[in-house]
């Protein structure tokens, strides 16, 4: 109802002003956010997760009276993680909803899909959850902002720490096939040339399928003591699930896109070793004030919610926004609010510091390596060690 009653709110201020409803503006008390995910299917805890960190921020930020005294509201659409979805909602959310910027889509085809649709109609892209190269191109794309780390970064980790602390020199690859693995693919590959290594194999499996027992196979074959993994939850825990049973255990690795909550739960006694990179802290060490704040806003919003990776990001983004909105000053532009992020020496969201410049468009440069434990929760660590 409050999304409708948005909506008419905004016709109406343009009628009374006789011009089509404003796009570069917010100027009413709600500035409305659009967020195309994967709500349904083999990703959706990924969509959900990060829907659920922004209406948490969001939800905090209202209560403490908005942004100079707007509210911020939220519409998410379901994509499916597919490509042509994510463009018909894209345009659904630019053209009919009139959001002011469009926040927390999810994945790197479907990113690849709308990010031309945003950056045509001048609309701020903020905070995807992809670490995919493409959308780290600040000159190239002037409305998209990134939070997270690259996946370049993140390869780069997993190159470092299977050859520094394991002294590892080849390595398999389990990845997607499309755009979001071979985003990770081409990372890989740039790292291991960085420390003298070699992909021993690189085996693709289809996006949106658990069609991997092939694909496993060939990965045994080539007998690397280390597998590198870009992929989604559900094939990926499939994938491992099946190697343990075929006495299959190298050092399974995964990058931050996979869901780490949902990998171990799908996985459970099975996942005991599996590491994943990340790129938000961990969010159950409320000693960083950033987070301990996300804990309360999440507890809020759902009291029932464990915290999360993919919720933590997503309250991020939400934060960063509220942020960018908050330099911008009272009568936020669309432009306003992407030169006052760009501007700013240093974004600190409560000791989880941004930086960002003209030909920089990405906050954050951390990545942490995290395992889960004989009990399927997650523990930091420094290093690889014993599987």
């Amino acid at each position: 109802m409050k999304r409708s009653l948005a909506r008419v709110s905004r016709l109406l201020f343009a009628a009374a002003l006789g011009a089509a409803p404003a796009l570069h503006a917010a100027e009413e008390p709600v500035i409305l956010f659009g967020q195309s995910a994967a709500l349904e299917g083999p990703t959706r805890e990924l969509g959900e997760g990060m829907r659920l960190g922004l209406e948490a921020a969001f939800n905090e930020i209202n209560a403490a009276g908005g942004v100079h005294g707007r509210r911020l509201e939220l519409i998410s659409l379901d994509d499916g993680y597919e490509p042509e979805t994510a463009i018909v909602n894209t345009r659904r959310l630019i053209e009919e909803e009139q959001v002011f910027a469009l926040i927390g889509p999810v994945g790197t085809p479907t990113s690849a899909a709308a990010q031309p649709i945003a950056t045509e109609a001048g609309v701020p892209y903020i905070g995807a959850f992809t670490g995919a190269e493409f959308l780290r191109d600040a000159e190239a794309l002037p409305n998209v902002i990134n939070v997270r780390a690259s996946y370049f970064q993140e390869t780069e980790e997993m190159a470092a720490r299977l050859n520094q602390d394991l002294g590892l020199d080849t390595v398999s690859i389990f990845f997607q096939d499309d755009s979001y693995g071979r985003a990770g693919l081409a990372g890989l590959r740039r790292a291991v040339d960085i420390y003298g290594m070699e992909i021993s194999r690189e085996v693709a499996y289809p996006r949106n399928s658990e069609a991997v027992k092939l694909a496993l196979l060939d990965l045994r074959r080539a007998g690397a003591d280390a597998v590198v993994i870009i992929g989604a939850y559900q094939p990926v825990s499939t994938m491992i699930r099946w190697a343990r049973k075929l006495n299959y255990s190298p050092y399974f690795i995964n990058i931050s896109f996979i869901g780490s909550e949902a990998l171990a739960r799908t996985l459970g006694e099975d996942g005991e070793g599996v590491y994943v990179t990340q790129v938000v802290p961990f969010p159950r060490d409320a000693s960083l004030p950033v987070v301990a704040e996300y804990q309360a806003a999440l507890g809020q919003m759902d009291s029932g919610a464990a915290p999360s990776f993919v919720t933590l990001e997503g309250y991020l983004a939400g934060r960063l926004a509220a942020e960018g909105l908050r330099l911008a000053g009272p009568e936020p532009t669309r432009q306003g609010f992407l030169e006052a992020l760009k501007t700013s020496e240093e974004i600190d969201l409560s000791g989880f510091r941004l930086s960002y410049g003209r030909n920089d468009n990405q906050g954050s440069d951390q990545v942490y390596l995290t395992v889960i434990d004989e009990n399927g929760d997650f523990a930091s660590v420094d290093r690889i060690g014993s599987p």
